[in-house]
């Protein structure tokens, strides 16, 4: 056998071949629990986040107190359940959305798996966007941004194919040349930030709030379709409130901070308005050679932020059915790169309008899901799950309860929302400005399926 031969036969080996398939108990060896912090905190340390904050004065018209207000309060609100359903995964040994089959059943579950792919595929999208801007500028235009994208897309699905020994590898230590340089970007960017004053209070800032809110929330909570997939492979016996709270940190410490420092940074006419990768690119020039090697490492920060994005997606397609499953997870990985390419060049012209949009979606199906899985878990099962049934149909719930309250919630979402394509009846009573989508969603939920779920019950015994 040749060299050659050897080293391909070594590479296949290591690409990650379990799917979502359980993890027994006797199989789990990843035991350091502080990654669940490292896994998150790596992938909120990013450009993204800064770039969300940067919309707070520019798109939603907010001051500083009023937008700094908003991303702490509503950061918290949208890491509870991301870390609530991180605790999941070494306590059941599933993957999140194969979770989801106990409350919304074999059929329900395949119909969120469609939601997560299109929000997987919807976030990485954005997220070669900024990289492709900072691509741009730190070649001064020699590399077109179409092809920024695509390098960045390409690295982040060289890690997300080879599976989550090595997700975790580099996330344990991608957060810290990112710190620095963030550090350095407040640095230099601080003496010319300005205290926007907050506007009088109106219906159009009074809409600004909430609607920045809820881009804050869904950026946020985005990530609990995925929580679980991350530490399925720690013992059974890691503590759940450990668990809980090093998620809880991990996420809520780099998008406070940053998203602050996206704020900051937008409100300093030196700048001259610019928004995403275009904004640090403006920032770090007066520091020449040295600020464009920074920014070469800012466009690598993308790829800690797309990994989950890519290498959830891929565990998300086999939750479609058993003829799904039997594709390898890294072969739809593969193919959900392709198409967010597809899908982030031509919108990386709009940037700024594109993140508004698909944050405010991403954050009104999320809310009626979750508020489903943690009724079914808190309230009907009480934490108990029988997880050997898993991937058997027959014993799994029929899911109607779930389906119908996750219809009702969504219809919430449609009556309270606040969109350029259409604004609900509820939102048009509150003179059209406020977007209260997500709110009604999850109370719509919340309400139907704590009466449905009973009668589910009853009926099926399961």
């Amino acid at each position: 056998m040749s060299t050659d031969t050897v080293l391909v036969s070594d590479l296949d080996k290591s690409i990650e071949t379990h799917g979502i398939e359980r993890v027994s108990p006797q199989a789990r060896a990843h035991v350091r629990i502080f990654d669940n912090f490292t896994m998150w905190l790596s992938a909120n340390l990013v450009i993204s986040t800064v770039a969300l904050g940067g919309l707070a004065v520019p798109v939603f018209k907010l001051g500083f107190w009023d937008g700094l207000a908003i991303i702490v309060i509503f950061n918290i609100l949208g890491v509870l359940p991301v870390a609530f359903f991180s605790t999941m995964g070494p306590k059941l040994g599933l993957r999140q959305m194969t979770i989801s089959r106990f409350s919304f059943g074999w059929v329900g579950s395949i119909v969120m798996s469609l939601f997560n792919v299109a929000a997987c595929i919807g976030w990485s999208a954005v997220n070669v966007i900024v990289g492709g801007q900072l691509v741009e500028a730190l070649s001064n235009g020699a590399v077109p941004r179409w092809l920024g994208i695509i390098i960045i897309a390409v690295l982040t699905t060289v890690v997300s194919i080879y599976g989550y020994k090595y997700v975790h590898r580099y996330e344990r230590f991608a957060w810290i040349p990112m710190a620095l340089i963030f550090a350095l970007l407040a640095v230099i960017g601080g003496p010319h930030m300005a205290i926007v004053p907050t506007p009088v209070v109106s219906a159009a800032w009074i809409s600004g709030l909430v609607s920045f809110g809820g881009a804050i929330y869904g950026f946020a909570t985005g990530w609990s379709s995925y929580a679980a997939d991350y530490n399925v492979n720690q013992p059974e016996e890691t503590p759940a409130s450990r668990v809980f709270w090093l998620t809880f940190l991990g996420v809520t410490i780099p998008c406070i901070l940053l998203e602050t420092l996206g704020l900051s940074l937008s409100t300093a006419t030196v700048y001259g308005g610019k928004g995403g990768g275009d904004l640090l690119a403006a920032v770090l020039q007066p520091l020449g050679g040295f600020g464009t090697l920074l920014l070469a490492l800012l466009a690598l920060s993308v790829v800690a932020n797309n990994i989950p994005n890519d290498y959830s997606l891929g565990l998300t397609i086999q939750v479609l059915g058993k003829s799904f499953q039997k594709i390898n997870r890294a072969v739809w990985t593969l193919i959900g790169a392709v198409i967010y390419i597809l899908i982030a060049v031509p919108a990386a012209s709009n940037f700024n309008s594109t993140l508004e949009n698909f944050l405010l979606l991403i954050a009104y199906w999320l809310g009626p899901w979750g508020i489903i899985l943690f009724l079914e878990d808190r309230v009907f099962r009480k934490g108990k799950y029988n997880v050997e049934d898993w991937n058997t149909r027959s014993k799994l719930p029929v899911g109607w309860a779930a389906l119908v309250s996750m219809a009702l919630g969504l219809v919430g979402v449609y009556l309270g929302a606040s969109q350029l394509l259409f604004t609900g009846p509820i939102a048009q009573l509150l003179g059209g400005y406020m977007d209260i989508g997500f709110e009604l969603g999850v109370v719509f939920a919340c309400i139907a399926y704590l009466i449905l779920r009973p009668i589910e019950l009853r009926q099926t015994q399961r």
